[in-house]
């Protein structure tokens, strides 16, 4: 078994990376921003509300429920250099009054409880090591009757082939996938019912397509730089096959949940 702390601190150093800018845009996550735009809507997102983004990244979503929806939000991530890069984006744009980030890990958020109206995590779920310990600190950042709303790989664990199922694998969102039911059950034992599940299951074939069309464009016009991230372009190949092939078995796929605080104990 992968151990949990170097699971966080490769996650934490992958995407901190410009090379992950480089092969997925400025968004970390299928469906990009108007995916990021249809969570809000699900999650009925309001002017003046709190949100807190789980593994905020470079804070793009972040940013953007600040500056559209007028919330007021606040982002951990696990990456000290993406929280700078974060904190930097915010006051360049104007937005420091209403977005802040600061380092932490989702299993122990560093935010105090009933202190959000929203909790948002984008792609991220699926990576945590101990994602019913995340879920906890979800609904316990919670206020009552506050959402959750999660973007997120699902996979049929059994059904992924080998190449899927490596450390870089779960850097990837893939390795450590559920099925949408079990993300369910995960939000449930923690006390947050889901009150909807959306498919978006083009949202990661449209990544891969992505992915593997910038390496192309990098391996014939930036060789170096690839070889710099010590990415091997015709290595990552078979990989992305894989993982086409996974989205047309039903293996792998992409999924919107949104959940509601309970007013009573999680169950045991």
């Amino acid at each position: 078994m992968t151990n949990p702390d170097e699971i966080k601190s490769c996650c934490a150093t992958a995407y901190s990376s410009d090379l992950v800018t480089l092969l997925l845009g400025e968004s970390y996550h299928p469906g990009g921003l108007p995916l990021t735009r249809r969570l809000a809507t699900a999650l009925e997102l309001k002017a003046g509300q709190s949100v807190l983004d789980v593994a905020s990244g470079r804070g793009r979503s972040a940013l953007t429920l600040a500056h559209e929806y007028d919330a007021t939000v606040t982002g951990v991530d696990l990456s000290p250099a993406n929280v700078a890069l974060s904190n930097g984006a915010a006051q360049a744009g104007g937005l420091s009054d209403r977005a802040r980030f600061k380092l932490g890990d989702a299993e122990m958020l560093p935010c105090p409880d009933s202190a959000f109206d929203v909790v948002v995590c984008e792609c991220a779920l699926c990576t945590f090591p101990d994602k019913p310990a995340a879920a906890r600190e979800f609904a316990r950042v919670l206020r009552p009757g506050g959402r959750v709303g999660i973007t997120d790989v699902t996979a049929v664990r059994d059904r992924l082939p080998p190449e899927l199922t490596t450390l870089s694998a779960w850097i990837a969102c893939v390795a450590d996938a559920r099925p949408a039911a079990e993300y369910a059950d995960i939000l449930a034992d923690a006390g947050l019912r889901v009150i909807q599940i959306e498919h978006h299951d083009a949202a990661i074939g449209r990544m891969i397509d992505q992915i593997e069309a910038r390496l192309q464009f990098l391996r014939l016009t930036a060789r170096a730089k690839l070889e710099a991230y010590g990415v091997d372009a015709s290595a990552a190949a078979p990989v992305l096959e894989a993982a086409r092939t996974a989205v047309a078995d039903g293996a792998l796929g992409y999924a919107l949940l949104v959940a509601e605080k309970l007013d009573h104990e999680p169950r045991e």
